[in-house]
């Protein structure tokens, strides 16, 4: 019979801590002497009493996960902190209702960046700070499940990247921990030296606490309705691209860094492989807009780098409407919201390792047939690619389309034009945050939406952020089963 108590012990955990950082938006908003501190320190004394209720009930139960409770533990803990995370956003001055709080606590804690706030210039810090807070926890949540959890669950190929030779699914919790304690220094680490960036080159410390950690975190939530563009700073541009690609790129890399081995982070294929695509794209773009008489060489290059950088990371910053330079632009960006950054970063999409693997496995089949008596095995990073990790990654691929068409579609019968529905599910799905098109686009938000269009969106930002499998796998009979 499946035992919850460890599920419930480790949300009880996670929830407590929640409330915990409830405090931090409620000291700011007291600070300046604002009402909503009342509502922080409301929402927190809620969300405390759950989460150290349900730690305390199931204290002593944790054991050792297997692989059907980590399952649940995963979708469960991206639902609960969510449903709690929302609470402020009720009851703050911003009024909104639960659905809209909701979407806009999914949006933070999955790092996507879609809002359905406006107002910000005005808004408390309190709230600002909020939901900065739950893009950057949420940033390092999803790395430590990238690297510790996903490779023992073998989802969408993630097992390439497992840190240990043992097959034990016993070891996720205990190597999870341990794995989140190194990365945490890291992850700290850059968003402090990306404030101090920020800082000097012209916000002031608030702003730049606040576009640290949802810069690091590839989330994109900003100070203001108008996004990084409201600084209008060369400067803050080019910073926010370097932290933007440094939130891309595998975490676990880093540590080579701090051992004095930098050239091991770039001779990794994905490392390689990100990079060429993206200054490819940024290239397209800066010549695009040059031959188009839209830009001038220098402020076409400035505004690609930030426009390329800001979707295939999956950030969603803005400094402007890159869907007003044209059809091509609009087509290029809505394909290049697939890709996503690394494995094991903060970053989203489909993953570069992911086209790199079928990449292989196609150019395998292709002088398969040309030769057909030759023995060809494709690789990845030098190693030879198991039958079950391109079976994985085909599989992938597969739900991510289905996903992807049947979310469209279901917009689509809400009344969306064709642009918003597909745009709105690439950008959620694909956790990058603003779509294209006057209603979701850069410059606008996802407030219009109908309800039921964002609880939508909402799962569509939990099936991107989850990799699919980790979600649809409990919809499988079989699996309550085992």
């Amino acid at each position: 019979m499946l035992d919850l108590r460890p599920i419930l012990l480790v949300n009880g955990i996670l929830l407590a801590l929640l409330g915990l950082a409830m405090l931090l938006p409620a000291v700011a908003d007291l600070t300046v002497n604002h009402a909503d501190a009342k509502v922080f320190l409301a929402a927190a004394a809620i969300t405390l009493f759950v989460g150290v209720s349900l730690a305390l009930t199931n204290w002593g139960h944790a054991g050792n996960l297997n692989v059907q409770q980590a399952f649940i533990l995963t979708t469960s803990a991206w639902v609960f902190a969510p449903a709690f995370a929302a609470l402020p956003f009720m009851f703050c001055e911003l009024g909104l209702d639960y659905t809209d709080a909701f979407f806009e606590a999914m949006s933070g804690l999955t790092t996507t960046g879609s809002t359905v706030v406006t107002g910000l210039d005005t808004a408390p810090p309190g709230i600002l700070l909020w939901r900065a807070l739950l893009q950057w926890l949420g940033g390092i949540g999803i790395i430590v499940m990238a690297i510790a959890v996903l490779p023992m669950l073998q989802v969408g190929g993630m097992q390439l990247f497992r840190l240990e030779s043992s097959e034990a699914s016993e070891k996720i919790l205990p190597r999870a921990t341990e794995i989140a304690g190194s990365i945490a220094v890291v992850y700290v680490g850059f968003s402090l030296l990306c404030v101090v960036s920020y800082w000097a080159a012209g916000m002031s410390i608030f702003e730049a606490i606040i576009h640290a950690m949802t810069t690091i975190s590839t989330g994109g939530f900003s100070t203001s309705d108008q996004s990084i563009g409201i600084f209008d700073s060369m400067a803050i541009d080019y910073i926010t691209v370097i932290f933007m690609i440094v939130g891309s790129l595998p975490f676990v890399l880093y540590f080579h860094l701090l051992r004095g081995k930098p050239s091991l982070v770039f001779r990794d294929s994905q490392v390689q492989w990100f990079l060429v695509i993206s200054f490819i794209l940024v290239m397209v773009m800066t010549f695009y807009q040059t031959l188009s008489g839209i830009n001038g060489i220098w402020q076409a290059l400035r505004f690609a780098s930030f426009s390329v950088i800001s979707v295939i990371s999956g950030t969603g910053y803005a400094t402007l409407d890159y869907g007003a330079w044209g059809p091509f632009a609009v087509l290029a960006f809505f394909f290049t919201m697939f890709i996503g950054g690394c494995a094991g970063s903060a970053s989203c999409g489909i993953k570069i390792f992911r086209f790199q693997i079928i990449y292989s496995a196609s150019w395998q089949q292709i002088r398969k047939m040309v030769h057909p008596h030759g023995v060809f095995s494709p690789k990845y990073n030098g190693r030879l690619i198991s039958s079950d990790v391109i079976s994985s990654v085909m599989s992938f691929f597969f739900l991510y389309i289905l996903c992807f068409t049947v979310l469209s579609i279901a917009l689509s019968a809400l009344g969306l034009d064709t642009l918003t529905a597909l745009s709105a599910v690439s950008a959620t799905i694909s956790n990058v945050g603003p779509g294209l098109g006057n209603v979701v686009g850069p410059e606008g938000t996802y407030t219009s939406l109908p309800d039921a269009a964002k609880w939508l969106l909402s799962l569509a930002m939990l099936l991107g952020r989850l990799e699919l499998f980790t979600v649809l796998v409990l919809f499988a009979p079989g699996f309550w089963r085992a």
